[in-house]
Protein backbone atom coordinates (compact mmCIF):
# COMPACT_ATOMS: atom_id res chain seq x y z
CA UNK A 1 0.00 0.00 0.00
CA UNK A 2 1.58 2.94 -0.94
CA UNK A 3 2.17 5.31 2.25
CA UNK A 4 -0.25 8.79 0.53
CA UNK A 5 -2.79 6.12 0.62
CA UNK A 6 -3.31 5.45 4.28
CA UNK A 7 -3.63 9.70 4.31
CA UNK A 8 -6.46 9.56 2.19
CA UNK A 9 -8.47 8.17 4.98
CA UNK A 10 -5.90 9.40 7.77
CA UNK A 11 -5.30 13.00 6.04
CA UNK A 12 -2.16 14.65 6.97
CA UNK A 13 -1.81 18.34 7.83
CA UNK A 14 0.54 21.37 6.43
CA UNK A 15 3.94 21.32 7.38
CA UNK A 16 6.32 18.59 6.32
CA UNK A 17 8.15 16.44 3.68
CA UNK A 18 6.53 13.77 2.66
CA UNK A 19 6.73 10.05 3.92
CA UNK A 20 6.20 7.75 1.07
CA UNK A 21 6.11 3.63 0.94
CA UNK A 22 9.27 3.19 2.59
CA UNK A 23 7.93 4.83 5.01
CA UNK A 24 4.95 2.46 6.05
CA UNK A 25 6.51 -0.04 8.65
CA UNK A 26 7.69 2.93 10.98
CA UNK A 27 5.10 5.33 10.33
CA UNK A 28 4.38 5.65 13.74
CA UNK A 29 8.04 6.32 14.79
CA UNK A 30 8.57 9.42 11.86
CA UNK A 31 5.62 10.90 10.33
CA UNK A 32 4.09 14.12 9.41
CA UNK A 33 3.13 16.82 11.99
CA UNK A 34 -0.52 18.31 12.30
CA UNK A 35 -0.81 21.47 12.36
CA UNK A 36 -3.58 23.76 11.09
CA UNK A 37 -5.96 22.19 8.46
CA UNK A 38 -6.19 23.45 5.03
CA UNK A 39 -7.80 22.17 2.37
CA UNK A 40 -6.44 20.04 -0.49
CA UNK A 41 -6.64 22.34 -3.38
CA UNK A 42 -4.64 25.49 -2.07
CA UNK A 43 -0.86 25.87 -2.22
CA UNK A 44 -0.49 28.46 1.05
CA UNK A 45 3.33 28.50 0.90
CA UNK A 46 6.55 26.96 -0.08
CA UNK A 47 6.09 23.47 -2.02
CA UNK A 48 2.31 23.34 -1.30
CA UNK A 49 0.33 22.50 1.53
CA UNK A 50 2.20 20.10 3.13
CA UNK A 51 5.83 21.93 2.20
CA UNK A 52 6.80 18.51 0.64
CA UNK A 53 6.11 19.13 -2.92
CA UNK A 54 2.89 17.35 -3.85
CA UNK A 55 -0.14 18.07 -5.07
CA UNK A 56 -3.13 16.54 -4.20
CA UNK A 57 -5.70 17.67 -5.49
CA UNK A 58 -8.15 15.34 -7.98
CA UNK A 59 -9.16 15.68 -11.82
CA UNK A 60 -5.98 16.79 -12.39
CA UNK A 61 -4.59 16.36 -16.37
CA UNK A 62 -2.26 13.52 -16.76
CA UNK A 63 -0.70 14.86 -19.74
CA UNK A 64 -0.42 17.80 -21.91
CA UNK A 65 -1.98 17.90 -25.57
CA UNK A 66 0.43 19.11 -28.63
CA UNK A 67 -2.04 22.61 -28.40
CA UNK A 68 -1.54 22.62 -24.91
CA UNK A 69 -3.88 23.90 -22.07
CA UNK A 70 -5.79 27.19 -21.83
CA UNK A 71 -4.69 29.76 -20.14
CA UNK A 72 -7.07 31.39 -17.44
CA UNK A 73 -5.50 34.67 -17.53
CA UNK A 74 -2.28 36.98 -16.97
CA UNK A 75 -1.54 39.56 -15.07
CA UNK A 76 1.18 41.94 -15.26
CA UNK A 77 4.02 42.16 -12.45
CA UNK A 78 7.55 43.28 -11.45
CA UNK A 79 9.87 41.21 -11.21
CA UNK A 80 10.86 38.32 -8.32
CA UNK A 81 12.14 35.03 -7.98
CA UNK A 82 9.56 34.29 -5.00
CA UNK A 83 6.98 31.84 -6.10
CA UNK A 84 3.60 32.70 -5.04
CA UNK A 85 0.74 31.31 -2.86
CA UNK A 86 -2.99 30.52 -3.09
CA UNK A 87 -4.94 30.32 -0.40
CA UNK A 88 -8.83 31.56 0.57
CA UNK A 89 -9.79 32.95 -3.04
CA UNK A 90 -6.17 35.01 -3.06
CA UNK A 91 -3.23 34.39 -5.30
CA UNK A 92 -0.54 36.45 -3.27
CA UNK A 93 3.01 37.06 -5.41
CA UNK A 94 5.45 38.94 -4.61
CA UNK A 95 7.57 41.26 -6.87
CA UNK A 96 10.14 44.22 -6.80
CA UNK A 97 9.58 47.56 -8.25
CA UNK A 98 12.68 49.40 -9.68
CA UNK A 99 13.11 53.31 -9.57
CA UNK A 100 16.80 53.50 -10.03
CA UNK A 101 19.71 51.75 -10.10
CA UNK A 102 21.34 49.44 -12.85
CA UNK A 103 20.04 45.88 -12.16
CA UNK A 104 22.41 43.64 -13.03
CA UNK A 105 23.35 39.50 -11.66
CA UNK A 106 26.97 39.30 -10.91
CA UNK A 107 27.66 36.20 -8.25
CA UNK A 108 30.26 37.79 -6.53
CA UNK A 109 28.96 41.10 -6.29
CA UNK A 110 25.61 43.35 -5.02
CA UNK A 111 23.70 45.59 -7.30
CA UNK A 112 22.44 48.68 -5.67
CA UNK A 113 18.40 49.89 -6.63
CA UNK A 114 15.77 51.41 -5.44
CA UNK A 115 12.42 50.83 -5.36
CA UNK A 116 9.82 49.21 -3.32
CA UNK A 117 9.18 45.77 -2.60
CA UNK A 118 5.67 44.43 -2.92
CA UNK A 119 3.31 41.93 -1.82
CA UNK A 120 -0.01 41.51 -4.40
CA UNK A 121 -3.30 39.88 -3.41
CA UNK A 122 -4.83 38.77 -6.87
CA UNK A 123 -8.53 36.50 -7.49
CA UNK A 124 -6.96 33.26 -7.55
CA UNK A 125 -10.07 33.25 -10.35
CA UNK A 126 -9.51 36.36 -12.43
CA UNK A 127 -6.37 37.76 -11.74
CA UNK A 128 -7.66 41.27 -10.81
CA UNK A 129 -5.77 43.06 -7.84
CA UNK A 130 -7.58 42.96 -4.43
CA UNK A 131 -4.66 44.77 -2.83
CA UNK A 132 -1.35 45.92 -2.63
CA UNK A 133 1.32 46.16 0.00
CA UNK A 134 4.23 48.35 -0.89
CA UNK A 135 7.03 49.87 1.12
CA UNK A 136 10.48 51.46 -0.17
CA UNK A 137 13.35 49.55 0.07
CA UNK A 138 16.74 49.96 -1.49
CA UNK A 139 18.21 46.73 -2.68
CA UNK A 140 21.97 45.86 -1.81
CA UNK A 141 21.97 42.41 -2.90
CA UNK A 142 23.51 40.13 -5.95
CA UNK A 143 21.06 38.53 -8.51
CA UNK A 144 18.50 41.82 -7.66
CA UNK A 145 15.18 40.98 -9.39
CA UNK A 146 13.27 40.86 -6.04
CA UNK A 147 11.97 38.85 -3.26
CA UNK A 148 13.20 35.26 -2.78
CA UNK A 149 10.68 33.94 -0.40
CA UNK A 150 7.28 32.09 -1.29
CA UNK A 151 4.75 33.63 1.38
CA UNK A 152 3.01 31.77 3.73
CA UNK A 153 -0.54 31.58 4.35
CA UNK A 154 -1.78 30.55 8.17
CA UNK A 155 -5.45 31.23 8.52
CA UNK A 156 -6.39 34.95 8.43
CA UNK A 157 -2.23 36.04 8.16
CA UNK A 158 -0.32 36.13 5.53
CA UNK A 159 3.47 36.24 6.19
CA UNK A 160 5.82 38.34 3.98
CA UNK A 161 9.46 38.04 4.18
CA UNK A 162 11.86 40.18 1.70
CA UNK A 163 15.21 40.04 0.48
CA UNK A 164 16.97 42.71 2.86
CA UNK A 165 14.82 41.18 5.73
CA UNK A 166 11.74 43.25 6.30
CA UNK A 167 9.44 40.13 7.85
CA UNK A 168 5.83 41.22 7.56
CA UNK A 169 2.38 40.14 9.02
CA UNK A 170 -0.33 41.03 7.16
CA UNK A 171 -4.29 40.33 7.30
CA UNK A 172 -5.12 38.56 4.16
CA UNK A 173 -8.46 40.55 3.77
CA UNK A 174 -7.04 44.23 3.06
CA UNK A 175 -3.44 43.72 3.46
CA UNK A 176 -2.96 45.48 6.39
CA UNK A 177 -0.20 45.26 8.53
CA UNK A 178 -0.20 43.88 11.75
CA UNK A 179 3.57 43.24 12.85
CA UNK A 180 6.75 43.84 11.36
CA UNK A 181 10.32 43.42 12.22
CA UNK A 182 13.60 44.31 10.15
CA UNK A 183 16.32 41.93 10.73
CA UNK A 184 19.15 44.49 9.82
CA UNK A 185 17.49 46.99 12.98
CA UNK A 186 16.07 44.63 15.08
CA UNK A 187 18.83 42.12 15.02
CA UNK A 188 21.86 43.87 13.78
CA UNK A 189 21.97 40.89 10.83
CA UNK A 190 24.27 41.06 7.86
CA UNK A 191 22.43 40.93 4.54
CA UNK A 192 23.29 37.67 2.66
CA UNK A 193 24.69 38.47 -0.83
CA UNK A 194 21.99 36.65 -2.41
CA UNK A 195 19.57 38.30 -0.01
CA UNK A 196 17.03 36.77 2.74
CA UNK A 197 15.68 33.46 1.38
CA UNK A 198 14.09 31.22 4.24
CA UNK A 199 10.28 30.85 3.57
CA UNK A 200 8.49 31.30 6.56
CA UNK A 201 7.12 28.42 8.32
CA UNK A 202 4.26 28.09 10.99
CA UNK A 203 4.28 25.72 13.50
CA UNK A 204 1.49 25.84 16.31
CA UNK A 205 1.73 29.30 17.78
CA UNK A 206 5.18 30.21 16.18
CA UNK A 207 6.98 31.66 12.87
CA UNK A 208 10.41 30.49 11.56
CA UNK A 209 12.99 31.65 9.51
CA UNK A 210 16.76 32.62 9.44
CA UNK A 211 18.00 35.65 10.17
CA UNK A 212 21.79 34.88 11.01
CA UNK A 213 24.78 36.11 13.19
CA UNK A 214 25.46 35.11 17.09
CA UNK A 215 23.31 32.82 18.27
CA UNK A 216 19.94 33.77 16.09
CA UNK A 217 20.97 31.52 12.95
CA UNK A 218 17.45 31.00 13.65
CA UNK A 219 15.02 33.01 15.37
CA UNK A 220 11.31 31.59 16.30
CA UNK A 221 8.71 34.75 16.22
CA UNK A 222 5.57 34.74 17.89
CA UNK A 223 3.00 34.38 15.01
CA UNK A 224 0.55 36.65 16.32
CA UNK A 225 2.35 39.68 17.46
CA UNK A 226 6.06 39.23 16.31
CA UNK A 227 7.45 38.87 19.52
CA UNK A 228 10.73 36.77 19.59
CA UNK A 229 9.94 33.46 21.76
CA UNK A 230 13.57 32.10 21.18
CA UNK A 231 16.73 31.95 19.34
CA UNK A 232 19.60 29.41 18.35
CA UNK A 233 22.63 28.75 16.75
CA UNK A 234 25.65 30.59 15.78
CA UNK A 235 25.63 30.33 12.56
CA UNK A 236 24.69 32.73 8.95
CA UNK A 237 21.27 32.72 7.80
CA UNK A 238 22.48 30.64 4.49
CA UNK A 239 19.15 30.45 2.09
CA UNK A 240 17.19 27.35 3.17
CA UNK A 241 13.89 27.45 4.83
CA UNK A 242 13.56 25.33 8.12
CA UNK A 243 11.07 22.21 8.02
CA UNK A 244 9.50 20.10 10.79
CA UNK A 245 9.08 16.46 11.17
CA UNK A 246 7.81 14.14 13.77
CA UNK A 247 10.27 11.79 14.05
CA UNK A 248 12.00 9.80 17.26
CA UNK A 249 8.92 10.20 19.25
CA UNK A 250 9.05 13.97 18.68
CA UNK A 251 8.85 17.06 16.64
CA UNK A 252 11.96 18.07 15.35
CA UNK A 253 12.64 21.69 13.27
CA UNK A 254 15.31 20.62 10.70
CA UNK A 255 17.77 23.18 10.02
CA UNK A 256 20.05 23.16 6.95
CA UNK A 257 22.15 26.32 7.34
CA UNK A 258 25.76 26.91 6.09
CA UNK A 259 27.70 24.79 8.90
CA UNK A 260 25.95 22.09 8.36
CA UNK A 261 22.01 20.50 9.37
CA UNK A 262 20.83 20.67 12.92
CA UNK A 263 17.61 19.14 14.30
CA UNK A 264 16.10 21.23 17.49
CA UNK A 265 13.14 21.32 19.49
CA UNK A 266 10.72 23.79 18.24
CA UNK A 267 9.20 25.29 21.48
CA UNK A 268 12.55 25.47 22.95
CA UNK A 269 15.09 25.84 20.36
CA UNK A 270 17.09 23.05 22.24
CA UNK A 271 19.47 21.30 19.81
CA UNK A 272 18.88 17.34 19.43
CA UNK A 273 21.35 16.35 16.58
CA UNK A 274 24.16 17.88 14.01
CA UNK A 275 25.01 16.63 11.20
CA UNK A 276 28.23 18.74 9.43
CA UNK A 277 27.62 19.75 5.56
CA UNK A 278 29.84 23.38 4.46
CA UNK A 279 28.05 24.14 1.17
CA UNK A 280 29.95 26.49 -1.09
CA UNK A 281 29.47 30.60 -0.93
CA UNK A 282 27.51 29.34 2.31
CA UNK A 283 24.73 28.18 -0.03
CA UNK A 284 22.67 25.86 2.06
CA UNK A 285 19.59 26.03 -0.42
CA UNK A 286 17.99 23.47 -1.33
CA UNK A 287 15.40 21.97 1.03
CA UNK A 288 16.24 18.36 2.92
CA UNK A 289 13.96 15.68 1.79
CA UNK A 290 12.24 12.72 3.18
CA UNK A 291 11.54 9.20 2.20
CA UNK A 292 10.70 6.93 5.23
CA UNK A 293 13.37 7.20 8.24
CA UNK A 294 15.75 8.45 5.15
CA UNK A 295 16.78 11.98 5.01
CA UNK A 296 18.59 13.73 2.13
CA UNK A 297 20.23 16.88 2.27
CA UNK A 298 22.04 18.46 -1.04
CA UNK A 299 25.13 21.05 -0.82
CA UNK A 300 25.91 23.12 -4.05
CA UNK A 301 29.09 21.61 -5.65
CA UNK A 302 30.64 18.66 -3.65
CA UNK A 303 28.13 17.05 -1.09
CA UNK A 304 25.64 15.13 -0.33
CA UNK A 305 24.48 13.17 2.62
CA UNK A 306 22.06 10.69 3.45
CA UNK A 307 21.02 10.67 6.77
CA UNK A 308 19.16 8.06 8.82
CA UNK A 309 16.83 9.02 11.55
CA UNK A 310 16.53 7.62 14.60
CA UNK A 311 12.70 5.55 15.62
CA UNK A 312 12.84 5.73 19.30
CA UNK A 313 14.33 9.13 19.82
CA UNK A 314 15.67 12.32 18.11
CA UNK A 315 18.88 11.46 17.18
CA UNK A 316 20.43 10.66 13.54
CA UNK A 317 22.89 9.29 11.82
CA UNK A 318 24.56 9.29 8.66
CA UNK A 319 24.58 6.71 5.63
CA UNK A 320 26.99 7.91 3.02
CA UNK A 321 27.97 11.11 1.29
CA UNK A 322 28.21 11.70 -2.23
CA UNK A 323 30.80 13.36 -4.50
CA UNK A 324 30.87 15.71 -7.35
CA UNK A 325 30.52 12.80 -9.60
CA UNK A 326 27.57 10.71 -7.88
CA UNK A 327 24.61 11.88 -5.87
CA UNK A 328 22.44 14.94 -6.66
CA UNK A 329 23.67 18.17 -5.99
CA UNK A 330 20.72 20.98 -5.73
CA UNK A 331 20.67 24.31 -5.43
CA UNK A 332 17.68 26.36 -5.93
CA UNK A 333 15.68 23.49 -7.22
CA UNK A 334 14.74 21.13 -4.13
CA UNK A 335 14.86 17.64 -4.83
CA UNK A 336 11.66 14.92 -4.49
CA UNK A 337 12.57 11.29 -2.48
CA UNK A 338 10.41 8.89 -3.60
CA UNK A 339 10.51 4.89 -2.75
CA UNK A 340 14.18 5.09 -2.60
CA UNK A 341 14.98 6.96 -5.26
CA UNK A 342 16.13 10.99 -5.14
CA UNK A 343 15.20 13.27 -8.03
CA UNK A 344 16.65 16.55 -8.35
CA UNK A 345 18.78 18.98 -11.12
CA UNK A 346 22.10 19.38 -10.36
CA UNK A 347 23.96 22.55 -10.02
CA UNK A 348 27.03 21.18 -11.71
CA UNK A 349 25.94 19.35 -14.67
CA UNK A 350 22.45 21.40 -15.30
CA UNK A 351 20.71 18.04 -15.69
CA UNK A 352 17.40 16.29 -14.04
CA UNK A 353 19.19 13.57 -12.18
CA UNK A 354 17.73 10.05 -10.27
CA UNK A 355 19.91 9.11 -7.89
CA UNK A 356 19.60 5.19 -5.95
CA UNK A 357 19.62 6.48 -2.60
CA UNK A 358 21.18 2.94 -1.41
CA UNK A 359 24.47 4.38 -2.43
CA UNK A 360 24.23 7.52 -4.24
CA UNK A 361 24.57 5.56 -7.78
CA UNK A 362 23.55 7.42 -10.25
CA UNK A 363 20.02 6.03 -12.27
CA UNK A 364 19.58 7.93 -15.05
CA UNK A 365 20.17 11.97 -16.48
CA UNK A 366 18.51 13.98 -18.87
CA UNK A 367 19.00 17.67 -19.92
CA UNK A 368 14.61 17.31 -21.49
CA UNK A 369 13.98 18.76 -18.14
CA UNK A 370 16.05 21.60 -17.97
CA UNK A 371 17.23 22.65 -21.11
CA UNK A 372 15.78 20.32 -24.30
CA UNK A 373 18.76 19.59 -26.29
CA UNK A 374 21.62 20.40 -24.41
CA UNK A 375 24.59 17.59 -23.79
CA UNK A 376 27.34 18.76 -21.75
CA UNK A 377 26.39 21.45 -18.98
CA UNK A 378 24.82 24.40 -17.73
CA UNK A 379 25.59 26.33 -14.46
CA UNK A 380 22.79 25.40 -12.18
CA UNK A 381 20.12 24.10 -14.52
CA UNK A 382 16.86 24.30 -12.98
CA UNK A 383 13.11 22.64 -13.04
CA UNK A 384 10.68 22.53 -10.05
CA UNK A 385 9.24 19.05 -9.46
CA UNK A 386 5.68 18.37 -7.91
CA UNK A 387 4.70 15.34 -8.10
CA UNK A 388 0.75 14.63 -8.99
CA UNK A 389 -0.65 12.64 -5.84
CA UNK A 390 -0.68 8.86 -5.51
CA UNK A 391 1.40 9.34 -9.27
CA UNK A 392 4.68 8.36 -11.08
CA UNK A 393 3.58 11.59 -12.59
CA UNK A 394 5.25 14.77 -11.71
CA UNK A 395 4.30 18.57 -13.33
CA UNK A 396 7.62 20.09 -14.29
CA UNK A 397 8.46 23.63 -14.36
CA UNK A 398 11.45 23.82 -16.85
CA UNK A 399 13.76 26.84 -16.50
CA UNK A 400 13.20 28.05 -20.06
CA UNK A 401 9.41 28.10 -19.41
CA UNK A 402 7.64 25.29 -20.24
CA UNK A 403 5.35 23.37 -18.02
CA UNK A 404 5.83 19.51 -18.56
CA UNK A 405 3.88 16.49 -17.59
CA UNK A 406 6.25 13.51 -17.19
CA UNK A 407 6.35 10.34 -15.11
CA UNK A 408 9.57 10.06 -13.01
CA UNK A 409 10.82 6.14 -11.96
CA UNK A 410 13.75 4.52 -11.18
CA UNK A 411 14.18 3.24 -14.94
CA UNK A 412 13.44 6.73 -17.06
CA UNK A 413 12.23 10.11 -17.53
CA UNK A 414 9.30 10.19 -19.99
CA UNK A 415 7.68 12.93 -20.71
CA UNK A 416 3.57 13.24 -21.30
CA UNK A 417 3.80 16.78 -23.16
CA UNK A 418 4.79 20.21 -22.56
CA UNK A 419 3.46 23.76 -23.37
CA UNK A 420 5.31 26.81 -23.24
CA UNK A 421 3.55 29.17 -20.88
CA UNK A 422 5.86 32.61 -20.33
CA UNK A 423 9.40 33.47 -21.38
CA UNK A 424 12.57 33.26 -19.43
CA UNK A 425 12.79 36.92 -18.91
CA UNK A 426 15.65 36.26 -15.57
CA UNK A 427 19.48 36.05 -16.59
CA UNK A 428 21.79 33.24 -15.52
CA UNK A 429 25.41 32.56 -16.70
CA UNK A 430 24.29 33.88 -20.34
CA UNK A 431 21.17 32.28 -20.76
CA UNK A 432 17.39 33.44 -20.10
CA UNK A 433 15.53 31.45 -17.00
CA UNK A 434 12.68 31.07 -15.28
CA UNK A 435 13.74 30.73 -11.54
CA UNK A 436 10.94 30.56 -9.94
CA UNK A 437 8.99 27.77 -8.43
CA UNK A 438 4.89 27.79 -9.47
CA UNK A 439 1.71 27.23 -7.28
CA UNK A 440 -0.79 24.63 -8.16
CA UNK A 441 -3.95 24.97 -7.02
CA UNK A 442 -7.83 25.07 -8.25
CA UNK A 443 -7.31 22.76 -11.14
CA UNK A 444 -4.57 25.58 -11.68
CA UNK A 445 -0.80 26.57 -12.06
CA UNK A 446 0.51 30.06 -11.22
CA UNK A 447 3.47 30.54 -13.03
CA UNK A 448 5.22 33.65 -12.93
CA UNK A 449 8.53 35.32 -14.57
CA UNK A 450 9.64 38.84 -14.22
CA UNK A 451 6.58 40.63 -16.08
CA UNK A 452 3.82 38.54 -15.62
CA UNK A 453 1.80 35.85 -13.99
CA UNK A 454 -0.20 33.42 -15.63
CA UNK A 455 -3.14 30.86 -14.83
CA UNK A 456 -3.10 27.68 -16.20
CA UNK A 457 -6.21 25.33 -16.26
CA UNK A 458 -5.18 21.71 -15.42
CA UNK A 459 -8.13 20.60 -15.07
CA UNK A 460 -9.36 16.95 -16.85
CA UNK A 461 -11.87 17.56 -19.14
Amino acid sequence: MKFDRFFATHPRKPGIAKISATGLLISAAISVTQPTTLSADEWPGWMGAQRDGVYRESGIVDSIPDDGLPIKWRHPIAAGYAGPAVANGKVFVPDYVTSAGESFNNPGQRAKLKGKERLLALDENSGDVLWEYAYNRPYEISYPSGPRATPTVDGDRVYFLGAEGDLSCLDIDDGSVVWKREFTKDFGADVPIWGFSAHPLVHDDLLFTMVGGHGQGIVAFDKKTGNVRWKALDVPAGYCAPIKIEAGGTTQLIVFHPEGLTSLEPSTGKKFWDIPVSPSYEMSVAVPVIDGNKMFVSSIHTEAVLIELGTDSPTAKELWRGGAKNAVHCSNAPGIFEDGVIYGTDCNQGDLVAVDAKNGDRLWTTFEATKPGERRFIKHGTAFLTQLDDSDRYLVMSENGDLIVASLTAKEYKEHGRMHVLEPTGEAFGRPVVWSHPAYANQTAYVRNDKEIVAVDLSAK
